[in-house]
Order: structure tokens, then C-alpha cells, then sequence
């Protein structure tokens, strides 16, 4: 998951924790990292976690979690990217690119075919660049007092050659990453 050399602190390296306080290094201490909290949501944990350091500093995130999903009648997994970050004074410099490329090329081994993600509208240019595509259409998600509709856009991407998103409406049945 290198990039360019570990010379360059460009390198991708799975993290062996990431909590508040790893946020708070790459971020700073701020209310609402994400820029989601309007949307109410309660957000599932990610399992697996990359990122990259830069002089020891954590830079950037990329976590990972298996979550299982309706698309019309077929039901299936997908490897659920979320609590990606860049730290402010580094963004501008492919960090995206490399921590989401490099937390893909985990994903690809994790056996679903695809990658889903929720983003804010202004990040949908972000995504494209890195291969993603938005679903057309509402996408309903668990919530502990039942299924809502996703009020973020939802982008996915192959995990797997040929994989081509199925048709139908679509229902993430767990809580969104």
C-alpha cells in the first residue's frame, strides 16, 4: 500500500486503534469532524483502519467495515468506507486519494464486490475523481427506531473486476458507516 517511498511519509499502513484522540490528531479538536451531525443519524463503528503518518502525526483515515445490503431482491455484503480525513493543512497534497486507494486495496480482499460510502454533496467531485459513482435514488438505512432514508449522497465503487452495481432500490441493513 505504498505509494512512493516511506521516505516520503506517503505510505498507507493499517492502524492497529483509531479513536477520538487519533481524530483529534489529524483533524484537531473540533464538534462535528464530518460536517454531519444535522443529519441525526447514529453511524456505525468501522472495524478496519488505515492511515497515513507524516513525522509520527497521523494525516489521514480511511475506515473500513462488512455490512450487509438489500438491492431489490438480491441481498448481499459490502465493504462500507467512512471516517475519511485529511488534516486541514495537508489537504491539497493526493492524502485522499492514497488513504481511500489504499484502504480499497484492503477491500478488495475482504470478499464483497463492492465499496459504498455517504458523503456530503460538496465531496461528490472528490469521490469521482477516485473512481466512485452516486447512486441514483433514495438508499434507506437502519436507525434504532427503524429504517430512514439516507439524507447523504451514496457513492460506491467495484471491489471486484466486471462488478456492476445491481438495479433496484436499495436498503443498507445496518446502522450507515
Amino acid at each position: 500500500m505504498t505509494a512512493n517511498s516511506p521516505s516520503t511519509s506517503r505510505t498507507v499502513v493499517a492502524l492497529a486503534r483509531y479513536t477520538k484522540r487519533e481524530l483529534g490528531e489529524i483533524l484537531g479538536e473540533v464538534e462535528d469532524p464530518f460536517g454531519v451531525a444535522y443529519t441525526g443519524l447514529t453511524w456505525l463503528a468501522k472495524e478496519r483502519h488505515f492511515g497515513i503518518r507524516r513525522d509520527g502525526r497521523l494525516v489521514a483515515h480511511t475506515g473500513l467495515v462488512t455490512l450487509p445490503v438489500t438491492v431489490g431482491t438480491a441481498e448481499t455484503e459490502v465493504v462500507g468506507f467512512g471516517g475519511v480525513a485529511v488534516a486541514p493543512d495537508l489537504r491539497g497534497q493526493g492524502l485522499a486519494r492514497l488513504v481511500v486507494n489504499g484502504a480499497r486495496e484492503h477491500a478488495r480482499a475482504m470478499g464483497p464486490a463492492y465499496g459504498l460510502l455517504f458523503c456530503r454533496p460538496p465531496l461528490l467531485p472528490l469521490y469521482e475523481r477516485l473512481g466512485w459513482q452516486a447512486l441514483p435514488g433514495e438508499v434507506r438505512v437502519e436507525q434504532p427506531d427503524g429504517p430512514v432514508v439516507m439524507p447523504l449522497r451514496t457513492m460506491w465503487t467495484p471491489l471486484r473486476d466486471g462488478a456492476r452495481w445491481p438495479e433496484g432500490p436499495v436498503r443498507l441493513r445496518s446502522l450507515p458507516m
